[in-house]
């Protein structure tokens, strides 16, 4: 050491060996590392270079160069109109008073309503988040009022509180993110959520009359319709059954018709044939029908009577006879005995 330093540590050897020492640590300083979740930007003299990926880089020391790292994978989320506090609030560690008109909106159907929804985002590219924008969250935050704006004056109040909600969302997540490209904010907005769709304070109470009146008056009409759907089928197919019977009815009168002309054509066609036949048979025929019902007692003159006796009632003897063998009494003998 005393060979080097021979005039002690005031000599030239020493001032340039400490120059040396203080050129590489200023030189080693330029030695940076960017995290898996974050994008770094290079800077020369306060002008931007380019970006660099996850992981250990080399760029020119302060104050030559400079190196900011931004994460560009952590989901921000901005609320609009909502109580639960965002990343802007966080960040001052309390609830900021937010302004009544940034969450009222106008419907295509002329209704005023308060409209609280979040914005969900992260940063695209680091480069244009850090230099194209001066304050980033609160760009975001007025474009996210005017897409908002824009989705609902294209919609109804009943589209925006019930069916086309998922739909809205998408439309205004599409729109806030082309407005931002627009700015060239380097943001990637990865969804819009509605939380709430109300309308004022001063006009709830009468917009819930109206609701109520709404449902009462779909209630009435799907009961209209079902009464309708019941009643209408119902006497189409009375109508048809009276028209099938009348059409069956009408076929039988005609068959039996048609039938008694054949039955007499064939009586007439066997009269032509065989009179004296035909005469007996249609006799005997109607003899049949008409002795058949008859209550009747046959009396045979060749079993040595005269063929003329005084009139017995020998049906009602039968009758009573069959009386008095059904009656209670003989058919309790006949089990006694």
């Amino acid at each position: 050491m005393k060979g080097w330093f021979p005039r002690g540590p005031q000599g030239p050897k020493a001032i340039i060996l400490g120059l040396a020492v203080l050129v590489a640590a200023w030189a080693s300083s330029g030695f940076y590392k960017v995290q898996p979740d974050e994008q770094g930007v290079e800077l020369l003299f306060g002008k931007f270079v380019k970006s660099t990926e996850p992981g250990l880089h080399y760029w020119f020391p302060a104050p030559v160069g400079d190196v900011t790292t931004v994460s560009v994978t952590n989901i921000r989320q901005i609320n609009i109109g909502a109580q639960a506090l965002d990343d802007t609030q966080r960040r001052y560690g309390q609830a900021q008073q937010r302004p009544t008109d940034e969450r009222q909106v106008l419907t295509a159907d002329q209704n005023v309503v308060d409209a609280d929804y979040s914005v969900f985002w992260r940063v695209a590219k680091a480069e244009d988040f850090l230099f194209n924008i001066r304050d980033p969250e609160a760009t975001i935050r007025r474009a996210a009022e005017s897409a908002m704006r824009e989705v609902a004056g294209r919609s109804s109040l009943d589209q925006l509180m019930t069916d086309r909600k998922e739909a809205l969302q998408a439309e205004m997540q599409n729109q806030l993110q082309a407005l931002l490209d627009y700015y060239g904010a380097g943001v990637a907005v990865t969804g819009v959520k509605l939380l709430a769709v109300d309308p004022p304070k001063q006009v709830i109470e009468a917009f819930h009359d109206v609701n109520n009146a709404r449902q009462d008056l779909d209630r009435q009409r799907n009961e209209a319709n079902a009464y309708r759907n019941d009643i209408i089928p119902r006497a189409k197919g009375e109508a048809e059954k009276t028209i099938q019977d009348a059409l069956a009815y009408k076929e039988q009168q005609v068959k039996d018709a048609e039938g008694e002309a054949d039955r007499f054509n064939s009586v007439y066609d066997s009269y032509k044939a065989a009179g004296n036949v035909t005469r007996e048979r249609l006799y005997l025929e109607m003899m049949q029908e008409v002795l058949g019902s008859a209550n009747k007692v046959l009396i045979d003159p060749n079993q040595g009577g005269s063929g003329v006796v005084p009139y017995l009632p020998l049906p009602e003897i039968q009758k009573r006879s069959k009386a008095n063998t059904n009656s209670p009494s003989n058919v309790a003998n006949r089990g006694a005995k």
